[in-house]
């Protein structure tokens, strides 16, 4: 059976832990409960990526907290704020701080799967790209100074000859750092490199 996807639980509550447990992992998803945001945050860099349901009040961290420190790390997770009654002005507070949606206790159970759902689906391509983005701009950084001369020299469209005159150096050496550059850049021709280096931002579209 293929998992629908990660979902993070964060509740001081542990009859709400199990009940929710119980709901997502019979609905196909892979489930992992916290008692406490901090267990959460812990552990965050580690987790695969995935949909965080959170309780908005709990003790320590609150899910008010819980969402402006997942912000400052920049996570791609999508959360989901679950919300006392009457909470409103909680939950408004969530979604200006990035909540993906909120849902008031008690709720239907269709309605959370539901909002999961849509969280995981809205949220995953950006997690992807941010995954490639980090990629590609550590292959830039691996490259030497001069590889990088010679990487701007080839998306600007430059000849290895161009190049050589332009740094004073011979055709040859030239050679040996576009080889290197394309090794490092993980590219297997001159286009793939202009596509890696627009996605570095080294080019203006």
């Amino acid at each position: 059976m293929t998992i629908k996807g990660h979902i993070y639980v964060i509740d001081d509550d542990e009859a709400m832990r199990d009940s929710l447990h119980f709901l997502l992992d019979s609905s196909g998803y892979s489930v992992r409960l916290f008692e406490s945001a901090q267990a959460f945050l812990d552990t965050l860099p580690d987790l695969v990526f995935g949909c965080v349901v959170s309780d908005v009040r709990m003790p320590g961290i609150d899910g008010i907290e819980l969402l402006k420190r997942v912000k400052a790390q920049a996570s791609p997770f999508p959360i989901l704020i679950m919300t006392g009654h009457g909470d409103v002005p909680l939950a408004v507070e969530a979604m200006k701080l990035g909540a993906v949606d909120f849902l008031e206790k008690p709720f239907e159970d269709d309605r959370l799967i539901a909002m999961i759902d849509v969280a995981i689906r809205q949220a995953e391509p950006v997690a992807k790209n941010e995954a490639i983005a980090q990629d590609i701009a550590a292959r830039v950084a691996s490259l030497s100074p001069r590889e990088r001369q010679v990487m701007e020299g080839l998306i600007a469209g430059l000849s290895n000859k161009l190049i050589a005159r332009e740094y004073d150096i011979s055709p040859r050496t030239i050679e040996v750092y576009r080889a290197n550059v394309m090794t490092k850049m993980q590219a297997n021709s001159l286009s793939e490199l202009v596509r890696l280096a627009m996605r570095a931002g080294m080019l203006k579209d």
